[in-house]
């Protein structure tokens, strides 16, 4: 569990994760009814109904939590793992749950995380010579911006910019900077704009923009691309590959 977020995990015969989300998405709703999507998920919705059922009255007295939603049903999935596909010993170092067990999915190592970027870094120069590549996840940005807080994200963007020297002094062959989505907090949530992107290497040919942000990457060299292409990229700025391309 991490702030307003926990993990519910079922285990038995005959689950299925085709099943729809009691959230509805609005503040002062009450939750949905969590419905099968399919004849053989009859019996996990059952199930699910009767633990937001079991939870409603253990909550109810409480001043902080008084319900639980469920949301993104799925069964563990069957991911290629990144030192499969990539030949690279790969480690995590994330503060929220949730990316750490996607990392832990995809073959990452997950390190210690701490309670914010000083930490991630710190962590990360301990164990440096370990692994060839890193994951560090900085969630204050998102969190901030679906709490439509603009000055909190602002601060958050500034305490990750001011911790970057020491990730820069580490000397990485190849260094991205970039997102999984876009969250204005003047939307208060998820959008469907596209993210800034950098990335720093030795064969990087320069271009003219001098500042990261959505408007300024626009005119970046590297123009707009599928998140798809980053691993390659990456792998091809630190020479790693054969070929690059057909």
């Amino acid at each position: 569990m991490k702030e307003h977020r926990f993990v519910l995990i079922l285990r038995g015969k005959a689950l299925s994760p085709e099943l729809g989300d009691s959230d509805p998405q609005q503040a002062g709703l009450a939750p949905k009814k969590i419905e099968p999507l399919s004849p053989q998920a009859q019996k996990t919705a059952r199930i699910a109904n009767e633990f937001v059922s079991q939870a409603r009255n253990r909550l109810r007295h409480l001043p902080a939590a008084n319900m639980v939603l469920l949301r993104g049903f799925s069964r563990r999935p069957d991911i290629p793992s990144i030192p499969e596909i990539y030949k690279l010993k790969p480690a995590a170092i994330a503060t929220y749950p949730m990316y750490r067990g996607l990392a832990r999915l995809v073959g990452m190592k997950v390190l210690p995380g701490g309670e914010g970027i000083t930490e991630q870094l710190d962590n990360l120069r301990r164990n440096y010579a370990d692994y060839d590549f890193f994951f560090i996840h900085f969630k204050s940005t998102d969190a901030r911006g679906e709490d439509g807080n603009f000055r909190a994200k602002v601060q958050a963007i500034e305490e990750l910019d001011n911790a970057l020297h020491g990730l820069l002094s580490l000397d990485p062959d190849v260094l991205i900077v970039t997102g999984d989505h876009s969250t204005p907090a003047t939307l208060a949530g998820h959008s469907w704009h596209p993210v800034p992107f950098m990335l720093k290497s030795r064969w990087c040919r320069p271009d003219n923009v001098v500042e990261f942000s959505e408007q300024a990457c626009l005119a970046g060299g590297m123009g707009r691309f599928p998140a798809t292409e980053i691993m390659p990229l990456a792998m091809a700025n630190a020479l790693k590959l054969d070929k690059f391309g057909a």
